[in-house]
């Protein structure tokens, strides 16, 4: 591999704009100087360096993605031959918190930042400490909007059309109102009465899954009726009181609880459980995270949509390794990689499953 070695001294520790024609060093303190910003960050020159900063560990969907990153570093070090240190922080929801956490990454000498932002509008602030350190930054799963993203041309953002997602978690719902009405329609009024359960107020991701999730299922000729929604954080726990709540006010009334992902269909499943009765309404969430494949497997979640969280992973891998080099990574889509959504049923379980 053509290695791009980043010397202490630049982009990251170089003296502030503006500042130059510094009184030359005597030799001696020169040579303690240079061996003193040699241990600079806390690596090698010569190995690769990367922070990534989750907005939280507690989403199994993020678990899973800082999972897939530690195995495919180990991957690409045994295939290139390569030092690659990954460092991981946990935001733990807090933006304050993920903002220090850039900071030390930036002071460590990380070559290149991956940022799941815990807030999105904090994009430009981060955008800004990168450029002025020289890292390119690649945010993913949570995108900032299309002006953070220019600020620099070397910011990138990897994830998946949250639109989509809403899409076909909606056409889930919309099949099996086609192949089994009678079963699903329960009060036989021919109106599809819901429940939402939402991930955080104001984010991208949940504002376009609720919004294109009923609309697929509008668009197919399907009236629907909305009993409720709530936030929940895309917290399980969170998503489990609401549904206890609405199963006590409707009873089994509600037909079809959509989801914005699959930790909040986990929560319904267990509030469910909880509470026994003959009949479920039909559940579906997003993400295709592992419990939510089990959930399928025994029936309690009628389907998910896969978001490919190791396909996410491995194009974030491919582009610290082209920008470490050098390399342009001449993306198809400008700054952008965007990765397709599935649909999961029971039907075609068995590929996620050996996948």
């Amino acid at each position: 591999m053509r290695r791009k070695t980043k010397s202490c001294c630049s982009p990251s520790c170089r003296p502030p704009a503006g500042r130059r024609g510094l009184p030359a060093l005597p030799a001696a303190l020169l040579a303690l100087a240079l061996l003193l910003l040699s241990g600079c960050g806390g690596g090698k020159d010569e190995s690769l360096r990367i922070g990534a900063a989750l907005y939280t560990q507690d989403d199994t969907f993020i678990s899973a993605m800082a999972q897939d990153l530690e195995g495919l570093v180990r991957e690409a070090e045994s295939g290139t031959g390569e030092k690659i240190t990954l460092f991981i922080a946990d935001g733990k929801s807090s933006q304050s918190t993920q903002m220090d956490q850039v900071d030390r990454f930036l002071a460590r000498g990380c070559d290149v930042l991956f940022v799941n932002l815990v807030d999105r509008t904090a994009a430009a602030v981060i955008a800004d400490k990168a450029e002025a350190e020289g890292v390119p930054l690649v945010f993913f799963n949570r995108q900032p909007v299309a002006e953070d993203i220019q600020r620099w041309d070397r910011i990138y953002y990897v994830g998946a059309d949250a639109r989509e997602s809403g899409e076909l978690q909606g056409k889930l719902v919309l099949d099996a109102w086609r192949a089994d009405r009678e079963t699903l329609d329960r009060n036989g009024d021919g109106v599809l009465q819901y429940v939402m359960l939402e991930g955080e107020p104001g984010h991208q991701d949940s504002l376009l899954r609720t919004e294109y999730s009923i609309k697929a299922v509008t668009d197919g000729g399907v009236e629907v009726e909305k009993l409720a929604n709530e936030t929940a954080n895309w917290n399980r726990a969170q998503a489990a009181a609401r549904t206890v709540q609405w199963l006590e006010e409707f009873g089994d009334g509600v037909e079809v609880i959509f989801s914005n992902n699959d930790d909040m269909a986990l929560g319904a499943i267990d509030a469910l459980a909880d509470t026994p009765r003959d009949r479920w309404p039909l559940i579906v969430g997003v993400d295709a995270t592992a419990p939510a494949l089990e959930a399928v497997a025994a029936g309690q979640l009628y389907g998910t949509v896969h978001n490919d969280g190791r396909g996410q992973a491995q194009a974030m891998m491919d582009l610290a390794l082209a920008l470490w080099t050098g390399e342009d990574p001449e993306l198809a889509d400008g700054h952008y990689v965007w990765l397709p959504y599935r649909q999961v049923t029971l039907e075609n379980l068995d590929e996620f499953l050996e996948d």
